[in-house]
């Protein structure tokens, strides 16, 4: 009992001192310091203008199956986060890397994986659907499916043009230890293999024609695709392969020209570089991912395009190591990225901040959720700013 009237101390005193170290920053923890491991939050506004956060807690990630999803409201105009419930646990298997979003209609998803036999590779993509979540409490969910995935036979192929086009130096080979792009290859033969394993990150994102667009990854192929549904969600087709080394968990921008913008974390060698790909037919293809010149410890990204036109980016900016979280802001569409301000950073060693969600909300102020894990426990914070304070105005 007294360790955790301990913790909740510190939660608060830290709450405060985030608060005032930094003004026009607000930051909070949305639920005290605990010893399990909580990871992977995403948030989202709700029509009233309350928040919704989620995030998978349990005792690790995929070897831990007792891994489920929780939740917590932030009523509009309050200051402190609700109790934490649940969102959704599939008993004896690991539920990790939840994703909320709105659609159009104004339904509520939750998309997240469930893990079979503790290994990533054999991920099932499920989602939860629910039209009444105002209330106090978890959503009441309407619908609960998995999302079946069908990558063509042309797959193997497009995997193997992308690879050919990279030209990837793979200089050493021998017959037990065959070159990493031709494993690949193989791999992607095997249709199960390429219908399941592939995991939820970062929020979708809706086009003017109605076609949702579902960013998704593999660490088996450690690349990543995109699923589109025109029909609102209840058939899901797969884009070509997103081609790169290690481009996983994808994040989205639709540029003023229709075209669309991803940004990936790196999952591949050196150097540690946020990597870039492009669509110009509403995700169905894209071209080979790119180093930018945005450092990546292989942690995860979002992009999002603010009222003003302008794209934030949330991201760690260092090459190893989750210490230190930064925003960045572009003018010009995700080519450069030259405003850039410290959401959270320690000395490397002294806690992880890292796989954020961010959002703007209607009023104008930006939020985003994130992993914290430090020696005293873990949690998720929650923080609010307006675009200016990036800027430093």
């Amino acid at each position: 009992m007294r360790a955790t009237l301990l913790l909740i101390g510190i939660a608060a005193l830290s709450s405060v001192a985030f608060a005032a170290a930094d003004a026009g920053l607000s930051k909070q923890f949305i639920f005290p310091l605990q010893e399990k491991h909580v990871h992977a939050s995403s948030v989202v506004e709700l029509p009233n203008g309350d928040l919704l956060a989620v995030w998978f807690h349990g005792s690790g990630e995929r070897t831990a199956d007792d891994v489920l999803l929780q939740g917590a409201r932030l009523r509009r105009g309050a200051t402190e986060w609700s109790d934490v419930f649940v969102m959704a646990d599939v008993p004896d298997f690991p539920d990790c890397n939840p994703v909320l979003w709105i659609d159009e209609e104004e339904r509520l998803w939750l998309f997240w994986v469930v893990v079979l036999a503790n290994r990533w590779e054999n991920s099932l993509l499920k989602y939860r659907r629910a039209t009444e979540y105002l209330e106090d409490g978890p959503p009441h969910w309407d619908w609960q499916d998995v999302i079946h995935l069908r990558p063509g036979e042309d797959f193997p192929e497009q995997l193997a043009e992308g690879f050919r086009e990279l030209a990837y130096p793979e200089p050493m080979w021998a017959e037990y230890a065959h070159p990493y792009t031709r494993m690949l290859i193989e791999a992607s033969r095997d249709k199960l293999k390429r219908q399941i394993g592939w995991m939820t990150r970062n929020q979708p994102l809706q086009l003017d024609s109605g076609r949702i667009l579902l960013p998704l990854y593999s660490d088996g192929f450690n690349i990543s695709l995109m699923a589109y549904s025109d029909d609102g969600g209840e058939r899901w087709h797969t884009s070509a392969p997103i081609v790169g080394l290690g481009p996983i968990q994808p994040s989205i921008a639709q540029r003023t020209d229709g075209s669309l913008v991803a940004f990936f974390r790196d999952s591949g060698p050196q150097p540690k570089r946020i990597h870039r790909a492009e669509s110009t037919d509403d995700g169905e293809t894209w071209t080979l991912t790119r180093n930018t010149d945005l450092p990546n410890p292989s942690a995860s990204v979002e992009v999002k395009t603010l009222a003003d036109g302008r794209w934030i980016l949330i991201y760690n900016d260092t090459e190893s190591g989750r210490h230190s979280l930064a925003v960045a802001l572009s003018e010009d569409e995700g080519d450069t990225w030259p405003i850039m301000r410290h959401l959270h950073q320690t000395p490397e060693g002294e806690g992880r901040f890292s796989y954020p969600s961010i959002i703007q909300t209607r009023d104008g102020t930006i939020h985003a959720t994130y992993t914290h894990q430090t020696a005293p426990g873990n949690t998720i914070v929650h923080a609010s700013f307006a675009p200016g304070w990036v800027a430093g105005e």
